[in-house]
């Protein structure tokens, strides 16, 4: 039996260190869209992806040179003001840390988004 449980402990021990080593090759903007797309990440009740499916109408926001983003809270002079506003005011989540590791994915996701469009580039 105490064979059994030590495989069994070793088994999740090697499970947790798979899916953190995962996690920590995943880049930002996967991050980023796997928190947009999540409706409790930042504890609130339906996730960015509610109102923005796939992003969509998010293809500018992270265009280089921006120096203005507008939402239905107003408009904010940076991304991430523009991100928490959402965040707490659609989503009803808590805002998060605009220097965090959390905001820096999402605004990677953003920016991924207007990858590919016509006229100036993402702002990376």
């Amino acid at each position: 039996m105490k064979v059994l449980s030590t495989a069994f402990f070793l088994i999740l021990v090697l499970c947790l260190i798979f899916s953190v080593s995962f996690a920590a090759k995943q880049l930002p903007e996967e991050r980023g869209k796997t928190l947009f797309n999540d409706p409790k990440a930042f504890g609130g009740s339906v996730s960015c992806a509610s109102c923005h499916p796939d992003g969509k109408g998010l293809e500018k926001a992270g265009m280089k040179d921006k120096k203005e983003w507008t939402n239905p809270a107003g408009k904010f002079k940076s991304l991430e003001e523009a991100i928490n506003a959402c965040i707490t005011m659609a989503n009803k989540g808590k805002a998060i840390d605009v220097k965090s590791q959390e905001m820096k994915d999402m605004v990677a996701y953003i920016k991924s988004l207007g990858k590919g469009m016509k006229g100036k580039s993402p702002g990376y």
